[in-house]
């Protein structure tokens, strides 16, 4: 697998997702507002890889800004991590990075130089980067022992390596699994409007040698119908407190399918995806997107000018319809608020 960003100097490269399957690209960053504009242009996607990329831009803004004075560096920082918050409402890691970021900086900014202060911020992004990449190797190993071999796995989105800084959530753990010796088998849905799991999802494994099977979306209800699917199993962009989860537009529906046929339906997250200010699904942002992505993609469109769009990009499964949530530290199985702050608390309770 390709990684999913490098930091070399004071610059990021980030692997374009628009452009997978069909080409290898790459985009590069040396401020805050290029990383803004390449988070809310898909260029990087899912919740831990949209952290990593904000913790960067706030070392590269920082890095851009050092021969400043420290009035000038503090103010430039603030606009910098405003504009790195704007640029996607849903995903909470993007929050939590920049929170961890700006806490760094109030507790030196009134003992070290900007310069100082830029060296150390790049090194807490790079370890927020690290961390990342060990969460997910934690949270496979979790969810490795729930998978069942043989099992057929339907996923939704794209949860994998190209997600996060490294080896995935979702797609982590079924990695983990064939790890243990396993022998499962994926099965992606497309994932409209953008098509993550038909691009992403089906690349990844193919980069894997997992054997993947794509569907449309609208399959997944026959496919657990007629027995061809044991396990559900996605990522998400921001857990409430209560369990209730965000995830890609879709995964409410194949819940709601998983529930009907009773087949387990699991979420993989690190706990930094976690909200614990957010009481409920109710709580959380959905972010709506532009019509362009409904009507068609890349050059082709389907839809007649002028009719009317909704594109929102996520939707909430409440947490009843949630078998476990696999994270990090542990398993928290039928989530609820008491188990969800006991997790985020008191770790590893499996």
């Amino acid at each position: 697998m390709h990684p999913t960003m490098t930091f070399i100097g004071d610059r990021l490269n980030l692997l374009d997702q628009r452009q997978l399957p069909y080409h290898v690209g790459w985009v590069e960053c040396r401020s805050a507002l290029e990383v803004a504009e390449a988070i809310k242009g898909m260029v990087v996607r899912g919740a831990p890889a949209i952290g990593v990329a904000a913790a960067y831009g706030v070392a590269l803004e920082a890095l851009r800004c050092q021969s400043m004075s420290s009035a000038d560096f503090e103010g430039a920082m603030q606009t910098g991590m405003g504009v790195l918050a704007a640029s996607r409402p849903t995903a909470v890691n993007l929050f939590w990075a920049l929170d961890r970021m700006r806490k760094l900086l109030s507790i030196n900014s009134k003992s070290r130089q900007p310069r100082e202060l830029a060296s150390e911020l790049v090194r807490e992004a790079t370890l927020v980067h690290s961390q990342d990449i060990d969460a997910n190797e934690r949270m496979g190993a979790f969810g490795a022992a729930l998978i069942r071999d043989g099992s057929r796995i339907l996923t939704h989105c794209n949860a994998g390596a190209l997600a996060t800084a490294g080896h995935g959530t979702a797609l982590g753990v079924i990695r983990s699994a064939v790890r243990a010796g396993k022998n499962v088998s994926v099965i992606a849905d497309e994932t409209r409007p953008l098509l993550q799991g038909a691009r992403l999802t089906t690349w990844e494994m193919q980069q894997d040698g997992i054997p993947v099977t794509l569907i449309t979306d609208s399959m997944s209800g026959h496919m657990m119908a007629t027995g061809e699917v044991d396990v559900v199993l996605v990522g998400a962009d921001r857990v409430a407190a209560n369990g209730d989860t965000a995830n890609k537009i879709g995964t409410y529906g194949v819940a709601v399918l998983a529930h009907r046929h009773e087949i387990p339906f699991y979420v993989a997250c690190p706990l930094t995806t976690i909200d614990l200010s957010t009481p409920t699904g109710r709580g959380i942002s959905i972010e709506e997107r532009a019509a362009e992505e409904v009507t068609g993609f890349g050059a082709e469109r389907w839809a007649p000018i002028g009719v009317k769009i909704r594109n929102p990009a996520f939707d909430v499964t409440p947490a009843e319809l949630i078998t476990a949530i696999i994270t990090d530290e542990g398993v928290v199985r039928k989530p609820n608020t008491m188990k969800i702050r006991d997790i985020v608390v008191s770790p590893r309770l499996i």
